[in-house]
């Protein structure tokens, strides 16, 4: 697909990845929804960031926990734009242990609300008009902790109800990729352990001890832990340059999932 003229809709752009990806989209010549709700002091920070495109961006204020204010927000972009072409699903709770401690009844609802259901209605809302556009493509934002759960280094990062909405989100993007072909791809971008999502810009990574913080570091093959950047170059590929790919799963973790245990030498054998 060729982003330029495109419309896309994308989650959750008051900072980090999200905004990160929306103005990437933006610069390649897509008219480009985003969405908050919270964290408004860096509200001002976004709209300047969006501000040299003008008209071909619209920032919404959006509760995306109501089914109402979902419906409204894509009522608006077909509206001002008349189409929607690429839907990023980038919105999630993501609760640490090291931060929350153990769960209340509150804050397993929120998760589940946050992470899993609000994708749920958000591609609900947007199916028909991705139909419409002939070539559409969803993009659903996941966590590894959907495979690790609360294990290893990851202990203290990925709480159980996290964990638990985050392999939700893969059942959703196989039965959404069904649903939607053959005029729209549906994929997801599985998430290891980035620079504003779960590492270092973070709070709850300042409360690890050093010693937690290398654990994740010596646990992930590569040795790091990922960047926006990484982020940023995964969604154009899969939005431009993977026409036959739908219903799969792109885990971008740096070996994380496979740990860093080094491979033995090859024994000499008895042969």
């Amino acid at each position: 697909m060729a982003i330029n003229d495109k419309v896309a809709l994308v989650l959750g752009g008051i900072k980090g990845i999200g905004r990160a990806v929306a103005l990437a989209l933006a610069e390649a010549g897509a008219r480009v929804v985003t969405t908050y709700w919270d964290w408004e002091e860096s509200l001002p920070e976004m709209q300047a960031a969006f501000a040299p495109y003008g008209e071909r961006q619209l920032i919404q204020r959006t509760n995306l926990l109501e089914a109402g204010q979902i419906e409204g927000l894509v009522a608006r972009t077909i509206e001002r734009f008349g189409r929607l072409d690429i839907l990023v699903n980038n919105i999630e709770r993501g609760g640490w242990p090291v931060v929350h401690g153990a769960y209340v009844p509150e804050q397993w609802d929120l998760e589940m609300a946050t992470t899993l259901r609000a994708k749920w209605w958000v591609f609900n809302a947007a199916l028909p008009h991705l139909k419409a556009s002939g070539d559409g493509a969803v993009i659903n934002f996941s966590s590894i902790a959907g495979v690790v759960g609360r294990s290893g280094p990851a202990s203290p990062i990925f709480n159980d109800g996290y964990a638990a909405a985050n392999r939700g989100v893969s059942l959703l993007t196989e039965t959404w990729a069904r649903a939607a072909a053959p005029a729209v791809r549906v994929n997801e971008i599985m998430l290891g352990i980035f620079e504003t999502r779960h590492a270092e810009h973070t709070r709850g990574w300042g409360l690890l001890t050093a010693e937690e913080r290398q654990a994740v570091r010596d646990h992930t093959l590569l040795g790091r832990t990922g960047t926006i950047s990484d982020v940023v170059k995964a969604v154009r590929f899969v939005i431009e340059d993977a026409p036959y790919m739908t219903g799969a799963v792109l885990r971008l973790d740096g070996g994380y999932v496979l740990g860093g245990e080094a491979v033995a030498p090859m024994p000499t054998g008895v042969l």
